[in-house]
């Protein structure tokens, strides 16, 4: 997916809120993958299906987290500096709205996991198509309209605070991935930004081990996908 060259330059005095837009990209990304990576898997492919449902449960704590973390960190200190009013309600409303979308995938999941059954598949697939387009509501209208409240009414320090308790709070193993999936459609000055972030051995990893695994693990969920499109 192209992306545009315009690059919003961070500033000391205020959040530098393009970062989540490009951490965006990996939710609508992933969203957008996982009824097809659901359909793709043959009925009885068990083994299939449990590597799907994996990545499912990565994807789905990964958003819950993403979240949290603005329930917590964001949405109170606008309600509290006056700005956003009925939108950050909105927000909030949203994120309940994703959190039912979630769990009927959640109920689906585990009959899907264990039998890959024809049904289960579809039941699956459509709750998460569903999934999907509350999801994309959500960010188009945070982008839109509430990462300019953010940029306005937050402290750089506060911003920052929310990106690095995502890190904290990320398994280690899971470090180079959460990398790769958000180089996968950085533009050359977002893929600059973010790895400018890292220290000097997460950057030497991420050349050496983690972009390797990266693919690896994206040939591994998505090249029947390749395969399709091929035919």
């Amino acid at each position: 997916m192209s992306r545009s060259t315009a690059f919003p330059s961070p500033s000391d005095q205020q959040p530098y809120t393009h970062e989540m837009v490009v951490v965006h990209r990996v939710f609508r990304r992933e969203a957008a993958l996982a009824p097809r990576l659901v359909r793709a898997v043959p009925d009885g492919d068990t083994a299939r299906a449990a590597r799907i449902a994996a990545h499912l449960d990565d994807y789905v704590r990964g958003l819950h987290h993403h979240h949290s973390l603005e329930d917590e960190l964001v949405w109170p200190l606008l309600h509290a500096r006056g700005a956003g009013g009925e939108l950050v309600d909105r927000m909030e409303r949203q994120h309940q709205g994703i959190d039912r979308t979630l769990a009927i995938v959640a109920e689906w999941l585990p009959a899907w996991q264990r039998e890959a059954n024809h049904i289960a598949r579809e039941e699956l697939a459509l709750a998460l198509l569903e999934h999907h387009r509350v999801l994309l509501d959500h960010l188009d209208d945070e982008e839109r309209l509430v990462l300019p409240l953010v940029a306005e009414h937050l402290t750089v320090a506060e911003w920052e605070l929310v990106g690095r308790r995502g890190l904290e709070q990320l398994p280690k193993n899971k470090v180079m991935l959460a990398l790769g999936a958000i180089l996968e459609e950085a533009t050359p000055q977002e893929r600059t930004y973010f790895l400018g972030k890292a220290p000097f051995a997460g950057r030497l990893l991420w050349k050496i081990v983690g972009r390797r695994q990266y693919t690896a693990s994206c040939r591994a969920l998505r090249g029947v996908l390749h395969e399709e499109a091929g035919r």
